[in-house]
């Protein structure tokens, strides 16, 4: 047994001696299951403070941590550049996997003549893919955590690949469905990943400033998918719509695959630790690994992790219903907002399509305000309370986002019921894209800093609402709007908003605190 020092990193070196033979039978593994130093500690192991025992039949246990506080190996300590460059990755991810679930909204009469298919079953098929977001991230989420945030990642999105591009395959609208839902749940490993590597790479004092582009990007592909849907299906067919999709996000996997690096903390050191082992023999391990449980008991704890936060934290719960509607109701208004220009200002496909331009710059504008503004105001709140922190700090631009979504519906309904000139709608949708985005970045950020344990699987709890709405409220909207019209029909959401959003906030603000200590500990 070597009598090497333990090098950095390595704390609290103890030489545990072991009596029976059946250690020193074996010999040092390389890949020493820390299982088994838990066995030993609790047999016939001495454990001493004595680092150099070289006694047959000794191992040495060391806790591999970051080597200081400024480990380069750290995330948090990576260069601004590479951060920006993992940030810009997954948020590329995302649009790709958002702009899939709005770029058919303006092929749906083109998709519905060609499969033979009514407008209800059209419509399913837009809505599938979201359906799926609601369970891909559920068992996709606790994953990262166990195998880490890169394997998951580029093995999810070559799945999503492969379905999307059956997809522009389909001659059936039964097939059309099929491979519209396994793409998403490829896809939807966007949500698995985004939060939990913002949390990753970026310190809570620079969050909003990673937020900036990180939301803003995935936010903008459902706005800029339309677009792009209604140019190609004018143009080329509706069937390129899966094809372009699967070639960029060929490329960006490919791209990924070579400058994109793990994030995750505990896979990182739990690498580093594999390494050290294999080196020297001895029994390197991690605060991760302490416990000394196997690979199955690890996912399957893992697994059932997000099911078990949605359960048994009120303030997921809260969250969950208040992001579902959000949803909801974004969904809604992309779904139709096609059909607004084509069936009632009489314009083409292709010009339809570039109405979505105002849904894109009502991102942009919250996405850069918004970003900034958090991040002074948790500076500035952080200063008032002498150095603490509290992830109520992000929840004042909520109240902004709970204030514009309404403004927003209103004037675009009934500029819509009345006809009035174009700009009118498209800046009423800007207003509440504004309003979307700002309550959104306030509310990942929140459960990113009440959740930082397990970011990845908090983060999938809370949205699984979100996405069965985004799946559900797009079903009945052609209806609402047949019955009331744009005008009442934006009105009903806007009212029923008011008496969502509004109260959210504030009761975030009061009690939220004692909810995520009503929840108990995080498992």
């Amino acid at each position: 047994m070597s009598d090497s020092r333990p090098p950095l990193g390595i704390r609290n070196a103890d030489s545990i001696r072991i009596s029976g033979p059946e250690f020193a039978a074996q010999g040092p593994d390389p890949d020493f299951n820390v299982k088994d130093l838990e066995k030993y500690l609790t047999q016939d192991g001495v454990i001493t403070n004595d680092p150099d025992l070289g006694t047959t039949g000794a191992i040495d246990s060391y806790l591999v941590t970051w080597d200081s506080p400024e480990d380069p190996a750290n995330p948090f300590n990576w260069p601004q550049w590479m951060k920006w460059a993992v940030t810009l990755l997954t948020s590329l991810g995302g649009m790709v996997t958002l702009m899939s679930s709005t770029m058919m909204a303006p092929a749906l009469p083109a998709i519905s003549q060609d499969l033979h298919t009514d407008d209800a079953r059209t419509q399913l098929t837009l809505s599938i893919f979201v359906l799926s977001f609601a369970f891909g991230p559920m068992a996709l989420a606790p994953m990262t955590e166990v195998f880490g945030r890169k394997p998951v990642w580029l093995s999810s999105c070559c799945f999503y690949i492969l379905w999307n591009t059956v997809s522009g395959f389909s001659q059936t609208n039964e097939v059309m469905i099929a491979s519209r839902f396994f793409a998403g749940l490829g896809g939807s490993v966007q949500y698995a990943i985004e939060n939990p590597v913002l949390a990753d790479c970026w310190r809570p004092e620079q969050r909003g400033l990673s937020f900036a582009i990180a939301t803003f990007l995935p936010l903008f592909g459902p706005a800029l998918g339309p677009i792009i849907g209604g140019l190609l299906t004018g143009s080329v067919g509706w069937r390129w719509l899966f094809w372009v999709l699967s070639i960029f996000d060929a490329l960006l996997m490919v791209l990924a695959f070579f400058i994109f690096p793990e994030t995750h903390a505990d896979t990182i050191l739990h690498r580093k630790a594999k390494k050290l082992r294999k080196r020297t023999g001895h029994a390197y391990y991690t605060e991760h690994e302490r416990g000394g449980k196997s690979l199955s008991r690890v996912l399957a704890v893992s697994l059932v992790r997000p099911c078990r936060l949605l359960v048994t934290q009120p303030l997921i719960q809260l969250m969950s219903f208040y992001l579902a509607y959000n949803y909801g109701i974004l969904y809604i208004v992309q779904s139709t907002f096609a059909t607004l220009w084509i069936e009632h200002y009489n314009q083409s496909v292709s010009v339809s399509g570039l109405h979505y331009i105002a849904i894109a710059v009502g991102c942009i504008i919250a996405a850069q305000v918004g970003a900034r503004v958090t991040d002074r105001l948790w500076q500035h709140l952080q200063v008032r309370a002498k150095g603490e922190t509290q992830p109520e700090y992000r929840v004042p631009l909520m109240i902004p986002g709970a204030i514009t979504i309404p403004i927003g519906l209103f004037m675009y309904g009934w500029t819509a019921q009345v006809g009035a000139f174009w700009i009118l709608p498209d800046i009423g949708i800007a207003i509440f894209s504004c309003g979307i985005i700002l309550g959104t970045q306030a509310m990942q950020a929140y459960v990113m800093d009440s959740y930082p344990k397990h970011v990845a699987s908090a983060s999938a709890a809370s949205q699984l609402l979100r996405n069965v709405a985004g799946f559900a409220f797009p079903l009945f909207a052609p209806k609402m709007y047949q019955t009331l019209g744009y005008g009442w029909g934006n009105s009903l959401l806007a009212f029923v908003f008011l008496g969502v959003g509004l109260p959210a906030p504030l009761i975030l603000w009061k009690y939220g605190a004692k909810l995520r200590a009503k929840g108990g500990p995080q498992i």
